[in-house]
């Protein structure tokens, strides 16, 4: 008896200290350059209960989604709720999760919301235009524009994706997440694992990719994307998405692209293997490789959003991504061919940040990921 509880000693402390191994700490944040802003934070609401997008009206209102299922607007500091949706789902990482203000608010009152949803019986990701009444006070007309995004068999809500975008293309384009399947992502048949884009009703757009995929999708290959943003000036597209272990990554999109992430297991079973590369350039020759990559560990990059103008000095066209492991922003500098040419990060203090958006006045809104959860301004000066 005693025998065997030597024999074990060394067996477990070996199991902890590669178990302890594998969860390797997330280095420090790099500190801003000496020429970039100090950033001022401020409490805009708290008591939320996590939430996950928010978007701008033409008036200045701002709208956001709460994970549980809420639908809320900030109307003169007046807190209200818009709809809550019976049929939000929120499990594991899925519920009500990204959300999109119409460019053309001002005269259809349009807004798109993406959710894990239960109304067909079973579970989809689905992407919802609703109309936004004259008193900014709720939402109708429901139209269930694109649904049937792929759900997780074994872990329902796990890598649901989905922030929707509008492109100055005038087109909604829709991060999906790969559901934690395998095969999701190099399947031209699923949605899961792709970009997609597609009109105000849900049809594809024009230049997507044919046959044989899908007409809405744009580009495939991704695993769980939840950042979506396009350059000012040129309009390029930016795609930011989750790394397993390793590698969150921050993706310039083209049309066609494959990104290479393709977590079937070697030995043709199904599962889902995240030992394989984010982007596997020995399977893939031609996939496209990331503008930035975090390496070892992963930040938990999540919603970002380019910000514009002198008062963010060094800052000035860069790329805000939200990190929720990480609790940073990450502002990424980028040249005219879409390089990282330089890195800092700012508001390490706030906890878990899920997306960021410059609002109309040139400051940035910030999203903290937490129940109470927040909306912080960041006003450089």
């Amino acid at each position: 008896m005693n025998h065997r509880r030597v024999l074990l000693v060394p067996v477990i402390a070996a199991a902890i200290a590669a178990a302890a191994a594998c969860v390797a700490p997330v280095p420090p944040p790099p500190p801003p350059p000496p020429d970039a802003p100090t950033l001022e934070v401020s409490v805009v609401r708290d008591g939320l209960a996590r939430p996950w997008d928010l978007g701008f009206l033409p008036d200045g209102s701002l709208v956001f989604t709460e994970r549980s299922g809420a639908v809320r607007a900030l109307v003169g500091g007046e807190l209200r709720l818009l709809g809550d949706p019976p049929d939000v789902n929120g499990l594991g990482e899925g519920g009500m999760l990204g959300l999109a203000v119409d460019p053309d608010f001002a005269t259809n009152r349009h807004l798109y919301t993406c959710f894990l949803s239960n109304l067909s019986g079973t579970h989809d990701v689905r992407v919802v235009r609703w109309t936004v009444d004259a008193a900014t006070t709720s939402i109708t007309g429901r139209a269930d524009i694109l649904t049937g995004l792929p759900v997780s068999a074994t872990s329902v809500g796990r890598h649901s994706g989905c922030r929707p975008r509008f492109g100055p293309d005038g087109y909604l384009w829709v991060t999906a997440g790969d559901a934690a399947t395998g095969t999701n992502p190099q399947d031209p048949q699923s949605l899961g694992g792709k970009i997609l884009r597609i009109d105000r009703d849900g049809d594809p757009a024009p230049g997507n990719m044919g046959p044989p995929f899908r007409p809405e999708i744009y580009s495939y290959g991704h695993r769980n994307p939840q950042g979506l943003a396009f350059r000012p000036g040129d309009g390029t597209p930016y795609e930011v998405e989750h790394g397993p272990d390793c590698n969150d990554e921050v993706n310039r999109l083209v049309a066609g692209g494959n990104y290479g992430w393709n977590p079937v297991p070697t030995d043709g079973s199904a599962g889902y293997n995240e030992l394989v590369p984010m982007t596997d350039l020995t399977e893939f020759p031609g996939a496209v490789v990331a503008t930035w990559s975090s390496g070892c560990p992963t930040i938990a990059t999540s919603g970002a959003g380019f910000v514009t103008g002198p008062q963010w000095k060094a800052w000035d066209g860069a790329l805000a991504v939200a990190a929720l492991k990480g609790t940073q922003l990450r502002f990424l500098v980028l040249d005219a061919s879409g390089a990282v040419v330089s890195e800092g990060a700012g508001v390490t203090d706030r906890g878990r940040l899920r997306v960021a958006m410059q609002g109309p006045d040139g400051d940035l809104y910030v999203l903290t990921d937490a129940d109470p959860g927040a909306i912080l301004r960041v006003h450089p000066v």
